[in-house]
């Protein structure tokens, strides 16, 4: 199926999870946040939430400061 990773085209198999996407990617790392279809998906959900067709999802470092 085909789903959008940081805005790039991306085939993955269906009933892929978040973490399996990232992990395949090497791309499961600690500050990172992930947006699904423009909305926070916390981290506890990435190892259940399974890839929909068409699921827009963008990484990003968190970064804190003032």
């Amino acid at each position: 199926m085909q789903i959008q990773f940081n805005d790039h085209p991306v085939s993955c198999a269906e009933n892929t999870t978040v973490v399996q996407l990232l992990s395949s990617f090497h791309q499961l790392k600690p500050g990172t946040a992930l947006a699904l279809n423009q909305t926070i998906l916390p981290r506890e959900h990435w190892d259940t939430h399974i890839l929909q067709p068409g699921d827009d999802l963008l990484l990003f470092e968190v970064i804190a400061g003032g």
